[in-house]
């Protein structure tokens, strides 16, 4: 495939994971709020998300049996039915339903995750990483902004049905470019050999004893653990400083979308550009500084120019960071298991933000926003520090050695 048809492809994939995980995710924890339910009760719902942190258990399957194609065509079309069927639900006395189609919903996703993460590893080459991860994480958070503020402007103006109306036609047209996908993506599939069986539901086990591999997932969650977590708090946030329904859709959409694919170019420029290591640094601490603002909104919460502000940093330095990881972590992946190694890695990043979800809301009620956006900025500090400083010493899998210390030679390719 030519670089654009492969970046368009992946740009829909990833773009169909995060429509349905930002509304649940952003515009849901709003309805919800609006309906009267605790932060710690909200914050909870983060453990519906955890096929995501679970998928490495079926990851070796995907990554080893039938092909890409028919494992996205049916897992997308799959959601698209869930989708619809959620029209027939109602919000006020359906909150069971939804979780369960919350449940449903992740499940199809994490494993569609799998095979796109697998394809993405195969297609591009070293040098295209860092803009296609910039284009994973950038169409994956307009996927998400998408369902956290278009959706709940939808949502605002026709209702319900509507809504998930909407989510199905998107997602519906995110199938498209799936049916020009070549049967053989990027190389043959790798052989199972002994991976058979039950051996295969087990091969995940085994990636997770390659030296280096279990430090790295404690460093990534650490790297995103602070960021997550103050993430988790603001669509309860702006519900509790007033915003309406309306306004929140509009700073999660229009400005969150064009903040959110600006961060995620700016970070794969700067891991292609500048190398690994300064951009993981260089991201880092200004996703670290961008938590600030949100404590100073907690501190005036009437000042809706202050949160306009802080949505802004937040998108935009936040997308940065997560590209300069995502593109480190795949390197990390061995090409010849590239789902389940990427997916292990991935894994780690939702459990960080489950967890940071989870602890969020009971910090949120117990110290309110102030002291939850405060100890989010010091855990999302420490994290940085902790990931850079470990992998100079030689913490994670063998191959960052090839890419961790290299910055590009201005004019290369």
């Amino acid at each position: 495939m030519n670089p654009a048809c492969k970046l368009g492809l992946l740009a829909s994939l990833y773009l169909a994971q995060g429509l349905p995980f930002g509304f649940f995710t952003q515009a849901l924890p709003v309805l919800l709020r609006e309906r009267g339910l605790s932060l710690a009760a909200i914050g909870a719902t983060g453990l519906l998300f955890l096929p995501w942190a679970l998928k490495f258990l079926w990851a070796p399957v995907v990554d080893h049996t039938g092909t890409r194609k028919a494992w996205l065509l049916g897992l997308q079309g799959l959601t698209v039915l869930v989708a619809l069927a959620l029209t027939a639900v109602d919000l006020d006395s359906g909150l069971v339903a939804i979780f369960i189609a919350l449940v449903l919903f992740n499940l199809l996703a994490a494993t569609q995750d799998v095979a796109t993460d697998g394809l993405a590893v195969r297609l591009l080459s070293p040098t295209e990483r860092g803009l296609g991860n910039g284009i994973q994480v950038g169409a994956y958070r307009i996927g998400m902004i998408l369902g956290g503020g278009l959706l709940l402007w939808v949502f605002a103006k026709g209702g319900w049905s509507t809504m998930f109306l909407a989510m199905a036609g998107i997602l519906a047209l995110t199938c498209l470019p799936v049916l020009f996908l070549p049967r053989v993506d990027g190389g043959a599939e790798p052989a199972p050999d002994r991976h058979s069986g039950a051996r295969l539901l087990m091969a995940w086990s085994e990636r997770l004893r390659v030296p280096g591999v279990l430090g790295f997932v404690m460093l990534i969650c650490m790297y995103k653990f602070g960021d997550a977590m103050a993430s988790s708090l603001v669509g309860p946030f702006m519900h509790d400083a007033g915003l309406s329904k309306e306004e929140i859709a509009v700073v999660k959409g229009t400005i969150g979308s064009t903040m959110g694919l600006a961060g995620a170019a700016l970070g794969g420029w700067m891991a292609w550009y500048f190398g690994r290591r300064p951009a993981l640094i260089a991201c880092g601490v200004l996703q670290t500084a961008s938590l600030l603002l949100y404590v100073a909104c907690a501190l005036e919460p009437g000042d809706r120019h202050l949160i306009y502000a802080a949505s802004t940093a937040e998108h935009l330095l936040g997308g940065m960071a997560t590209v300069a990881l995502f593109t480190l972590m795949m390197d990390a992946s061995d090409p010849a298991h590239a789902g389940t190694d990427y997916t292990l890695l991935a894994c780690a990043i939702v459990l960080a933000g489950g967890l940071s979800g989870l602890a969020g809301g009971v910090v949120g009620d117990l110290a309110g926003y102030v002291g939850a956006f405060a100890l989010a900025f010091l855990l999302s500090g420490l994290g940085c520090l902790a990931l850079v400083l470990a992998v100079d010493r030689g913490a994670g899998p063998q191959r960052l050695t090839a890419v961790w210390p290299q910055r590009r030679a201005r004019g290369s390719r």
